[in-house]
């Protein structure tokens, strides 16, 4: 009896060691068959409305049939390459500019379909995605959008996405006035575009309320905003959707690449910076941090959304409310959503592996619906709700706004108190932490301010209220001819770059090449292109990126870089006051 119950035992004891290993074996194969594999996820995904998956594996998403066939092709435009009109079709393309604000008629001679140019960090050519990722809605409002483009940017969406990914593709018409966008678009979608289908307004609403048009019909797990014309990269959907199908709270936002308002070229803007703002609410840029320049495939969290092109869970949109409704018409809407995406328990990210052209139009071709100062207004009603005390920092930059009737806010602080969402100086310290570095409420001193008059030639630097892009030139200084009405009052700013006064456009100078043009660029005040430094005693202007010195031809008027010569009074330059102090710090 004594033997039998040792062995019962030491049976036990056997298989309680057999089992422990057994199990300690599968773990370590299923580990390993993760790392062989893809890795499996700890949770699951809501594909779409009821339908609850696991997310998988990862897997190469690429579509390399398509990616074949795109290398081969020919034609205007392909490659994201330039597109350049013949002078005998010159009336016809500023006909169709006046219209849009862009060459249209470039864009008329470009395939719907056109291949453009992977740009992408090789890095991401490698990446793989969960395997189960949520569907999308795909919001695309436009007013009076020109054919050819708002075509293109449905098509592009259509061509180069994972079938399985796409729910629809809403237009939302933003009560347009062309005859081409109501039955005609209708027939041909009908004809060409499956899952793409126009909603209309039946008034003129406005950027903000046409997208919550789109969001209120989207049945997608995933929504995400495009403006009316854009061209998604290759491989662009993956990468925007997995980090939401991991946290349904995280906000995606795609690299933004420019396509060529005037040549519809397709080119990287930069290779990424965090979202911010100054103090009178103009978009901003921040630095990557370390860690996100040493993983550049990785996505990176950024404090605010440019805000025309995001994706976002619908859950998660409508838990916030979507779009303040008291918003209107534009301006605001991408501040409300990001504070409110931080502060009520989101997370917002930057994709560099998802990448979409966007066309910065040359001027906006059609009047707003808006009245009054509805821009104001919006920034108001944003401060009065989300951005506490630190709303007084708008306020001393724009006093009017004080006087401003936001409307009722009733609706907007009862969701801040539902969602029990955190203070603005949480933001600023946690997400932002820092933007008051960079952008501070107060500004330090200009170095020097006033006119630039050149020795050479007794004129002046002159820009003349252009604008991104665009060269100037040396004019008749307007304190010796007071029927100049020029643009002559300069500010070498804190931020070492040079700029009109009461204006974000700087000086920029983009190549090292000798008379290379100085041209103005929206001021991205982290020096680079736009640093200059003043040497009081030389009187030259130094561009420390290309190390040469600002020049002009005074026969010509023209302004530009040259190898620096101190002996050469065309590169001396007086600018009307000057802080020898502060000058004398900047060149030491």
């Amino acid at each position: 009896m004594i033997r039998r119950r040792k062995v019962s035992q030491l049976l036990r004891f056997f298989s309680g060691v057999f089992c422990s290993a057994l199990f300690l074996f599968v773990v370590a194969r299923s580990l390993n068959g993760e790392h062989e594999n893809g890795l499996h996820s700890p949770g699951n995904v809501e594909v779409e409305e009821g339908v609850t998956r696991p997310l998988g594996k990862k897997i190469d998403w690429h579509n390399y049939d398509l990616i074949a066939r795109e290398s081969e092709r020919t034609g205007p435009g392909e490659h994201g390459k330039s597109v350049i009109i013949p002078t005998e079709e010159n009336n016809e393309k500023d006909e169709l500019y006046k219209t849009n604000g862009f060459n249209a008629l470039a864009s008329d001679k470009i395939a719907l379909d056109r291949a453009v140019k992977d740009i992408r960090h090789e890095g991401c050519k490698k990446k793989r995605y969960f395997e189960n990722l949520p569907t999308v809605s795909v919001i695309v409002p436009f007013h009076n959008e020109h054919w050819t483009t708002l075509l293109r940017t449905a098509m592009s969406v259509l061509v180069r996405s994972p079938p399985a990914l796409i729910k629809e593709i809403i237009l939302v018409d933003d009560f347009s006035t062309k005859d081409f966008l109501k039955g005609k678009l209708d027939d041909y979608i009908k004809e060409h575009m499956q899952k793409v289908r126009v909603i209309r307004a039946p008034k003129r609403e406005g950027l903000i309320r046409a997208r919550l048009l789109g969001a209120q019909a989207a049945t997608g797990s995933v929504l995400i905003f495009l403006d009316s014309h854009s061209e998604p990269n290759v491989n662009w959907l993956p990468p925007l959707l997995e980090p939401i199908a991991e946290n349904y709270r995280t906000t995606t936002c795609p690299f933004i690449d420019i396509i060529d308002y005037e040549t519809f070229e397709y080119r990287a803007q930069d290779e990424g910076a965090r979202g911010a703002f100054d103090w009178e609410l103009y978009y901003k840029r921040l630095p990557l941090l370390p860690a996100d320049i040493k993983n550049p495939t990785e996505p990176f969290k950024s404090p605010v959304m440019a805000g025309g092109l995001f994706a976002i869970s619908r859950k998660f949109f409508w838990e916030l409310g979507g779009y303040d409704e008291g918003l209107d018409v534009w301006g605001g809407e991408q501040y409300e959503l990001s504070f409110k995406i931080w502060q009520c328990g989101g997370m917002m990210v930057d994709v560099p592996c998802s990448r979409i052209g966007h066309i910065y139009r040359k001027f906006a071709p059609f009047s707003n619906p808006g009245v009054g100062d509805f821009v104001g207004r919006n920034y108001k009603r944003v401060a009065e709700v989300w951005m506490d005390e630190y709303a007084e920092f708008l306020y001393n930059k724009r006093p009017h706004y004080r006087n401003i009737e936001t409307g009722n806010l009733s609706k907007q602080r009862k969701l801040r108190d539902t969602l029990k969402c955190k203070s603005f100086k949480w933001f600023m310290t946690e997400v932002a932490f820092d933007l008051m570095d960079r952008y501070p409420p107060v500004e330090p001193p200009n170095y020097a301010w006033g006119e630039i008059r050149n020795i050479a030639s007794n004129q002046c630097m002159d820009t003349r209220f252009k604008g991104q892009n665009e060269r100037f030139l040396l004019e008749p200084c307007i304190k010796d001819n007071t029927e100049n009405n020029g643009e002559q009052s300069f500010e070498l700013t804190w931020h070492k770059d040079i700029r009109p006064k009461n204006r974000a456009v700087c000086f920029d100078v983009s190549t090292s090449d000798n008379k290379s043009p100085i041209v103005l660029y929206n001021c991205h005040n982290s020096q680079g292109n736009q640093q200059w430094r003043y040497t009081v005693e030389t009187k030259q202007l130094f561009h420390p990126v290309s190390g040469k010195c600002a020049d002009c031809d005074p026969e010509r008027r023209e302004i530009f870089v040259s190898d620096c010569d101190s002996s050469k009074l065309s590169q001396q330059w007086l600018f009307e006051h000057f802080n020898s102090t502060l000058l004398a710090k900047l060149i030491s």
